[in-house]
């Protein structure tokens, strides 16, 4: 005689695969964000050697925020870099968003190569769109101010979509995870109105 199983087996089978789920989708969930992460940091690098490829057509000069009768430093970049799709991060939030990594331009826009003390410690590009004037919001802008910039004081900051970190490129070619504290500072309840160690992560210093 067959037997079937009976309503407590069922539920007791039933309550295992929900507790691995719960495990499991998580897991999962960051495994996918590694990847995202990953791709990211692919795109961020090839938009560096972009721009240092334009530089090499311009007398050393690094593209400029925007270009009269050009436009963004987007659009001057695309002839060397090919392929539209590095400009978009698989992990930012919003749909339809034209900009996913700022431009450092108060100190890149036309900035000699020559005039950086410390290449390799200086942001070029980085996963941007976050307006922190409580309560933070996402926003789509294409450049990055830095720590203490003084005019739109809380927009344009970095955006921790990464595992609570960004992806950088820096002036050198290199590009590399963060987190936002570690190269940025907090945001909220941080003062921006003074220079603080992490400026020089924007700067020539």
């Amino acid at each position: 005689m067959r037997r079937g199983f009976t309503l407590i087996e069922l539920l007791v089978v039933i309550a295992i695969i929900a507790i691995l789920a719960a495990i499991l989708f998580p897991v999962f969930a960051r495994a996918r964000e590694k990847a995202r992460q990953s791709s990211c940091l692919s795109n961020t690098k090839q938009i560096a050697l972009g721009n240092l490829m334009y530089a090499q057509d311009y007398d050393e000069q690094l593209c400029a925020y925007s270009r009269a009768n050009v436009g963004s430093w987007r659009t001057q970049l695309e002839p060397y870099v090919k392929n539209l799709q590095i400009f978009e991060c698989p992990s930012r939030r919003d749909s339809g968003a034209q900009y996913s990594y700022g431009y450092n331009y108060v100190y890149c826009d036309n900035r000699s190569l020559g005039e950086f003390v410390s290449p390799a410690e200086t942001v070029m590009f980085v996963d941007c769109g976050v307006n922190d004037n409580a309560p933070p919001t996402r926003v789509n802008y294409n450049h990055c101010n830095r720590p203490s910039q003084d005019t739109y004081v809380y927009i344009c900051r970095p955006d921790p979509r990464h595992n609570d970190g960004c992806n950088i490129a820096w002036i050198d070619g290199h590009s590399k995870w963060m987190t936002v504290s570690s190269f940025y500072g907090s945001f909220n309840g941080t003062d921006y109105s003074g220079l603080s160690p992490q400026d020089r992560y924007f700067d020539l210093l």
